[in-house]
């Protein structure tokens, strides 16, 4: 049985990360080099950067707080923000990441993930998705959550595998930061239909979450910003909670 991932998220803008709810609120938490390197130490099996606003600002990606991140850290580390071409993979792998997150660009482009897994290897690419209930079907959203493109999420996904992603990332932004657990409905359908990894995200409030989400088959990782940034959940802590619950952990 493969160790269950706990993977913490910087959402980073103008240098500094941030959080919010649902998407907006955004607010100012620390410096992603310290808290890289806080969660470098702590225990994280992994650890995934976003530059959140690349996308709306029709920018690059920022390698330069990237590179540092990367030098401070031995955990892989995902990094999404941006990616829109195969030169955006390349430079953002050059910079230290092990792992390239596409979201808008693969809207965009839906032959990128294709492309990508030819060029790097499926192993590279992760998709990763912001999805929303509208009149009761899960829907993708783009350009930070401000976008309904009207894509059914869950073929969206199915598509994803098919192009070569190597594991997906599902953003709930019903849940987002409001810390009352996962998106279960949502990661259940998706566990059903997909055989590659599934990192969930979006809702975690404490350590029971966690376990709730790993009674679901297919669910390779839980991914959590707030409660890590502020403390208010520790990563090793965790572990062994979900380790005396019956969840294969890497301690």
């Amino acid at each position: 049985m493969l160790a269950k991932r706990i993977v913490p998220c910087l959402d980073v803008r103008n240098g500094k990360v941030v959080k919010g709810i649902n998407f907006t609120g955004i607010r100012e938490v620390d410096s992603p080099v310290e808290l890289a390197k806080f969660y470098n130490k702590s225990g994280a099996d992994e650890l995934v950067f976003y530059d959140i606003t690349a996308t709306v600002e029709e920018r690059g990606l920022f390698t330069d707080i990237l590179k540092e991140v990367a030098s401070q850290i031995f955990i892989p580390l995902t990094v999404g923000g941006g990616i829109n071409t195969l030169d955006d993979f390349d430079r953002v792998l050059k910079a230290g990441a092990d792992k390239v997150s596409v979201n808008s660009g693969a809207i965009r482009n839906p032959k990128l993930i294709e492309e990508a897994a030819k060029k790097y290897g499926d192993q590279c690419v992760v998709l990763s998705v912001d999805v929303k209930r509208v009149d009761g079907k899960f829907k993708v959203f783009a350009k930070g959550g401000r976008e309904n493109t009207g894509i059914d999420a869950i073929e969206w996904f199915v598509q994803g595998q098919e192009n070569g992603a190597g594991e997906v990332v599902v953003n709930s932004i019903d849940t987002d930061g409001v810390k009352t657990g996962f998106d279960l409905e949502l990661l259940s359908i998706l566990s059903k239909k997909l055989s590659i990894p599934i990192i969930a995200s979006g809702g975690a409030g404490n350590m029971e979450h966690f376990k709730e989400l790993f009674k679901i088959p297919g669910i390779d990782a839980g991914l959590a910003a707030s409660i890590f940034h502020f403390k208010e959940v520790e990563i090793m802590e965790l572990k062994r909670y979900l380790r005396d619950n019956g969840v294969e952990m890497r301690i």
